[in-house]
């Protein structure tokens, strides 16, 4: 009896032993699990008016941008990258809804609007009564912001908004209140960040953090963009580069912004956020700065050319996404709504034509992308139009608008061996142009 009570003991013990075993077992299994499916704060970091050249991990010779280097670094980066139109609306509003312009219905900058030579505040009443109805339009398209609330995001807005109220987006709070009757048009108060300090953007993110909440952040400070007031500490330090104030003005102002994404940075190490973040990175339009006055190139903004359309973008979520700096793969900001759904599992919407750059294999299928660019006051896309561009590498096209840009001619590039389109080779290939002439075509009655 003793004996069996002893050896019952031990069996106990051993029983014990591995229940106690499993549990931990799966306990770490549920703790890898939790890991696993952690669901990232994203944030959405946007330049504004800067060329795809203008850093100095991409081989700009004057100008510094360390915080932004050290990021591309760290990113699966993509530097042979597009937005689909050189303007800022209507590129902002590409990257919110993972549309064309064509699809989302913002064009350009302003809706054709009565300006009075003159009389300022009877142009923007003008202005604010011609875009109401584009606003009511683009408040039926589903955002980002839109898209995240079904896994229980909070979305901020700051910066850079065009389209009214932040709500207007889908965002749950915002610095934009949109109202033309208190200067809104392109941001309003939501202009401050960055160049202000970044106290909005803490405040939000303890915000999200007392609810315990993922979210969803907009960072698309009115930088570099004019006016080019960058502190005197940058300024200085450009002069010594250059002759041309206009340079030096620009070169620091794109120092700045990269000090105010370090400052970004830093706030979400301190905060401990930085490995379950994914951290993406495009601008909105290029810009080419005129050495000899204020504005910009026409080669730039606006413009149909690389210049205006092209841009470094970057994904950063450290520990999930293996960096790279990818020379070669064409992407689009088309794509980075669809990459945020492939990421948090979400199905993407049949109406984006663009793809998540995580899915290696779609990416090595694709063969090119589209462009487009309208007038700045933009009507319909019938008669604003101004050109269509297809970029399938090595050959990018350039078609203008038969009735708009009636004196200009069909430009085809070789952008691999000519970067900067100095060489319109449309003559000696028709073949090309005819293929690319067509798929432009099939794009437009998609």
């Amino acid at each position: 009896m003793h004996k069996l009570n002893k050896l019952g003991y031990i069996v106990l013990l051993l029983i014990c032993f591995s229940c106690g075993n499993k549990t931990k077992t799966s306990e770490a299994k549920t703790q890898e699990s939790d890991k696993t499916n952690q669901t990232p704060n994203i944030v959405f970091i946007l330049s504004d008016d800067q060329s795809w050249t203008d850093y100095s991990f991409m081989g700009d010779e004057n100008i510094e941008t360390p915080r932004i280097d050290q990021f591309a670094s760290e990113s699966l980066t993509f530097t042979q990258s597009y937005v689909p139109t050189p303007l800022c609306s209507p590129s902002l509003a590409t990257i919110i809804t993972g549309l064309y312009p064509k699809d989302h219905g913002i064009l350009g900058n302003d809706k054709v609007y009565d300006r009075v030579k003159g009389d300022r505040k009877a142009s923007q009443k003008n202005r604010a009564e011609a875009y109401k109805p584009i606003i009511s339009a683009f408040e039926k398209q589903t955002t980002l912001p839109d898209m995240l609330k079904e896994k229980g995001y909070l979305s901020f807005q700051t910066g850079k908004w065009w389209h009214g109220n932040h709500k207007i987006g889908g965002f749950d709070d915002g610095m934009t209140h949109g109202d033309p009757n208190r200067g809104g048009r392109h941001g309003d108060y939501g202009l401050e960040i960055g160049r202000k300090g970044l106290d909005t953007i803490n405040s939000y993110v303890d915000l999200a953090l007392k609810e315990k909440k993922p979210f969803f952040l907009w960072y698309a400070p009115f930088l570099p963009h004019r006016p080019h007031t960058p502190p005197q500490r940058l300024l200085d330090k450009y002069l010594k580069k250059t002759d041309s104030e206009h340079l030096a003005k620009y070169w620091a102002m794109c120092e700045w912004f990269d000090e105010t994404c370090g400052q970004l940075f830093d706030m979400f190490e301190e905060k401990g956020l930085t490995e379950n973040t994914l951290f993406v990175y495009v601008c909105d339009n290029g810009w080419r700065q005129d050495p000899t006055k204020s504005g910009y190139m026409k080669d730039s903004k606006r413009a149909p050319y690389d210049m205006g359309i092209r841009t470094p973008i970057m994904y950063k979520w450290k520990g999930k996404i293996t960096p790279k700096m990818d020379k070669s793969t064409i992407t689009s900001s088309i794509d980075m709504v669809p990459t945020v759904l492939d990421i948090l599992g979400i199905e993407k919407p049949e109406n984006l034509p663009g793809l998540s750059v995580l899915d290696e294999k779609a990416l090595a299928e694709r063969k090119g992308i589209f462009g487009e660019v309208y007038a700045h006051d933009f009507d319909t896309i019938e008669n604003s139009m101004f050109y269509n561009m297809a970029i399938f590498p090595p050959y990018k096209i350039i078609i203008p608008d038969p009735v708009r840009k009636k004196n200009e001619v069909v430009q085809l590039f070789n952008i691999t061996e000519d970067p900067f389109e100095k060489n319109n080779i449309a003559e000696s290939h028709p073949e090309i142009v005819e293929e690319l002439t067509a798929k432009i075509t099939a794009f437009r009655a998609e």
